[in-house]
């Protein structure tokens, strides 16, 4: 088994490198990449979908991307402890009719020693925007990590 640093116990420090792995990892949009920093039993929960196992990661984020096209996201470090990190996040994509979104939403995720998430809960909820409204252009710039992003 391969390690993915930072490992649990988590500090503020390496929760919050952690939780800017992930983000870049999922702006990378390639679910096979996503994929390897889950265990190989992982559990998640996403939105009204379980899934367990990186077969079904790799599964469900390639439909979800095929849907969410042009997707970018931002993570934010809600809280820690121990094994464990809550995040808030929101993301920006449109759909295959042009309507954009902004998806807000919660992960509870938990590690296991090596650094790999065995359980992942997340709750979204989307909201329409107009294409002018959009904040979330890409990935998160150099100049911007660490920051937090506005509610609204």
């Amino acid at each position: 088994m391969t390690a993915r640093p930072p490992l649990p116990p988590f500090t503020r420090e390496t929760a919050l490198r952690k939780v800017q792995a992930a983000e870049d990892a999922w702006n990378t949009r390639d679910p096979h990449k996503v994929s390897l920093a889950y265990s190989e039993d992982s559990v998640w929960r996403n939105r009204d979908t379980f899934v367990t196992g990186r077969a079904g990661i790799v599964e469900l984020l390639t439909e979800k991307w095929a849907r969410e096209r042009e997707y970018a996201l931002r993570k934010d470090l809600w809280a820690f402890d121990g094994n464990r990190i809550a995040v808030r996040f929101q993301y920006e994509s449109r759909d295959a009719d042009g309507q954009w979104w902004r998806s807000y939403g919660n992960e509870l995720w938990e590690f296991d020693g090596q650094g790999l998430m065995t359980r992942r809960e997340a709750s979204i909820n989307d909201v329409p925007i107009e294409e002018g409204e959009r904040r979330i252009l890409g990935p998160r710039p150099e100049s911007e990590r660490g920051e937090t992003f506005p509610l609204r």
